[in-house]
């Protein structure tokens, strides 16, 4: 107390010693004095403000204080009072376990007496429905069907709430409404049947098919409201919860790829182009399904049903098994580009699923493809080889039956300016030019590595050709009289040179990217050179049996 009274004083000479700091100041002594007595009553009346509030601040939280402890208190009293009630009212709980055991029972008496006309009457029910559902009155069969399992479901909950344990009340209800199961049954087929037939009924009775919508729909909202009790009281009817919703899209699933397989009207054996057939055919197919699907079937579900999304799906997942299913059979070669033809350019096309019609809803570009590219590589691997093979036949066939005409007593034909030439160089050019359509018909790529092997099996084809020529020559020489046209033979053997020479640089430009074209350079070079050789040897052949002749 005496450091903060010298504190004070300190701070007041100081405030004293910056006000006289003059001489004339003196003269302001009394008004400085009083402007400090002002200032001292304004500080102590705050002051005594501050505490007047810290001193009602406390009064007021003792007195609530007070009367908290008074209210525990009397909390207190009571739960003591509430604990004495209760000890005292287990005997009388005891002794009302009677009433409450008459209470369930009339709680199942209620209901019985509340379905009572249901329950007698369920036999001439089972009837009516039965006829209901054979005249195809389907909402009416499954209003009288649902009055049924109402009843039922109510007489074997009250039955399970008073004994849950009691299988055999249980069982006898069960088995009293035992012909019901049969008509839900009987039901489900008939709905199933339309269901099958959707595309087909939306266009002949949409009414039937939405009546079999709002069916199912109510039987969803009876799932929903029976696994709600069950989780409350654990008690759940017996069949529910049915899913028909599920088992519709299901049966949906299966018609669509029923309708898929169910395409195939031919075999290999019976027509050679019973794939081309079998997959315009699921062209045609699947592009009218879903604009029916599209204009008329998406109008009789519901909107969260989103049918056309979902048939879209179904039948891009059966197109994919079905393409899986033929890429893994022994097809040909022309089957193999039949097949990829269809997979990556008709199904997205403007003939499938790019018509115009089919948008916005579909987006042909977003579609997955319908084989992996492992399965696409696998199937253009076996057509690349398997083309191998024929080109490598299909030239030494061509080269046999050239040589066959070598040995002709007929000159060979000549082309219009004269000149002696055989078939063979349009033969051979005439395949590759048909093997390369039908590459390009898949993709560039594939166009690209037919060009390249065409023109690489061209070259040991011309390495045969000069062989044969050689030998051709030879057996001449043999005997010269036969055969008897080796001359014209050989003219033409010398003139075909010329033609396989422009016909490689027209197949090339034709067909092959110029910057690949410096790949090739020295393929074409050697068969330039194989060309070259075979027509000098033909010519020196010819002057050889002309110095024969003169000799």
């Amino acid at each position: 107390m005496e450091e903060t009274d010298r504190e004070a004083v300190a701070t007041a000479v100081q405030r004293v010693a910056g006000m006289l700091q003059r001489p004339d100041q003196l003269d302001k002594v009394e008004q400085y004095r009083r402007r400090e007595a002002r200032k001292k009553a304004s500080v102590e009346a705050r002051l005594k403000a501050a505490i007047q509030s810290q001193l009602d601040g406390v009064r007021t939280g003792l007195s609530q204080l007070h009367n908290a402890l008074n209210d525990v208190k009397d909390i207190q009293q009571s739960l003591i009072d509430v604990n004495k009630d209760w000890r005292q009212s287990i005997n009388a709980i005891e002794n009302l376990k009677d009433v409450k055991d008459a209470v369930v029972q009339h709680s199942q008496l209620a209901a019985a007496v509340e379905n009572l006309k249901n329950i007698f009457s369920v036999p001439e029910i089972v009837r009516e429905t039965q006829d209901l559902i054979e005249r195809g009155e389907l909402l009416k069969a499954h209003k009288k069907l649902m009055d049924l399992e109402c009843s039922r479901d109510n007489l074997m909950y009250e039955q399970y709430r008073m004994d849950s344990k009691n299988t055999h009340d249980m069982n006898l209800i069960h088995t009293y409404f035992g012909d019901m199961q049969k008509l839900s049954e009987e039901l489900a087929k008939q709905l199933w049947m339309v269901v099958q037939r959707s595309l087909v009924t939306v266009r002949r009775d949409p009414t039937l098919l939405v009546s079999v919508v709002r069916i199912i729909e109510r039987e969803e909202k009876i799932d929903r409201r029976m696994l709600d009790r069950k989780k409350q009281t654990g008690f759940i009817p017996p069949g529910r919860p049915k899913k028909w919703k599920e088992n519709m899209f299901n049966i949906l699933e299966r018609t669509v790829s029923t309708r898929i397989e169910g395409t195939q009207a031919d075999t290999r054996e019976s027509d050679k182009m019973w794939l081309v057939r079998h997959l315009e055919i699921i062209r045609k197919y699947v592009l009218d399904d879903l604009l029916v699907a599209k204009t008329l079937l998406d109008q009789c579900f519901p909107p969260h049903y989103d049918i056309f999304k979902r048939l879209l799906s179904m039948y891009h997942q059966a197109l994919s098994t079905r393409m899986q299913e033929l890429a893994a059979e022994d097809l040909e070669a022309n089957e193999i580009v039949s097949l990829l033809s269809w997979v990556l350019n008709t199904y997205k096309s403007t003939e499938m699923m790019g018509n115009s019609e089919l948008s916005p809803e579909v987006d042909a570009n977003s579609l997955s493809l319908l084989l992996s590219q492992n399965v696409v590589d696998q199937l253009l691997s076996k057509y690349m080889s398997t083309l191998t093979s024929n080109i490598i036949g299909w030239l030494r066939k061509a080269l046999e039956t050239d040589k066959k005409d070598w040995v002709k007593e007929t000159e060979p034909e000549a082309d219009q300016d004269g000149y002696y030439q055989t078939t063979l160089p349009a033969i051979v050019f005439q395949m590759f030019e048909q093997n390369l359509q039908v590459a390009a018909q898949i993709s560039e790529d594939l166009k690209t590595k037919v060009l390249l092997l065409c023109l690489q099996q061209m070259n040991s084809f011309l390495t045969r050709y000069k062989d044969e020529a050689q030998f051709y020559k030879e057996e001449h020489l043999k005997n010269r009289q036969y055969p008897q046209c080796y001359v014209q033979y050989m003219i033409a053997v010398i003139n075909n040179c010329q033609t396989f020479k422009e016909s490689i640089i027209s197949l090339k430009r034709k067909y092959l990217k110029v910057e690949m074209e410096e790949t090739l350079s020295s393929s074409h070079a050697s068969m330039d050179a194989i060309l070259d050789i075979i027509a000098k040897e033909g010519c020196s052949s010819l002057l050889d049996e002309v110095f024969m002749d003169l000799e």
